[in-house]
């Protein structure tokens, strides 16, 4: 397939098997490659998404290691790197496309949603768009779209085990940032676990630490 230059997609993963298929099945028969970087998972996560048509490695966990050894392999012109629980809304490829016959100087990410009927989850859904729109911040959950010149000219994904996300969109920068419309609808499960109150309050604690100069090796033991 070609859409004015191919797409990989890289998916980090951990311990998620069959849980992927969601994700796998939005963006089958859309990209050209879609490589699955696995933490060394102790369940049949490698397996399955090998037999999902994904080519698959193997190495160390942590998220930032996981997605640059990933983009390693990738073959594609344009580097798609989505979360393992993250399902991309029907018709996102034709946005993309648009996005891709700009050329190579921009960066896009998705609207970010939740599978979570509540009014808690439209909350947070609300915070994430305003943090976006002020602070140009988006997280990894949203996904990030970027050309394979863009991303190796910025040195790609540093392998750090948190926060991999944010380093990555300052090293971008705002102006070369594109919001998409379309949504990537990720579970809802850390919140419902955590607390749709609480789990924000100590995302937005230890994203101050790291801007205060904490280390992410650090602050992933506290993150859970």
């Amino acid at each position: 397939m070609s859409l004015e230059g191919t797409i990989s997609v890289v998916i980090p993963a951990l311990e998620v098997g069959e849980a992927m298929r969601p994700t796998l099945d939005s963006i089958k028969g859309c990209v050209d490659d879609i490589v699955v970087s696995d933490g060394r998972s102790t369940d049949h996560t490698a397996d399955f998404a090998e037999k999902s048509g994904a080519k698959v490695i193997v190495g160390d966990r942590g998220r930032g290691q996981q997605l640059r050894r990933g983009a390693e392999i990738a073959t594609g012109d344009w580097l798609l790197f989505l979360h393992a629980d993250t399902v991309l809304e029907e018709g996102w490829i034709e946005e993309v496309r648009r996005v891709i016959a700009k050329g190579t100087g921009m960066a896009a990410v998705f609207q970010f949603a939740l599978d979570d009927p509540s009014g808690w989850a439209r909350m947070i859904e609300k915070g994430v768009a305003l943090r976006c729109r002020l602070l140009a911040l988006p997280y990894g959950d949203q996904g990030l779209l970027v050309s394979r010149a863009l991303y190796d000219s910025i040195g790609g994904y540093k392998p750090i085990p948190l926060y991999e996300d944010v380093d990555i969109i300052r090293r971008l920068g705002r102006k070369r940032l594109t919001y998409l419309t379309s949504k990537a609808m990720t579970s809802a499960v850390r919140y419902q676990r955590g607390g749709f109150l609480r789990r924000p309050l100590k995302n937005l604690t230890l994203l101050l630490f790291y801007y205060l100069g904490v280390s992410p090796e650090k602050l992933a033991q506290i993150y859970k």
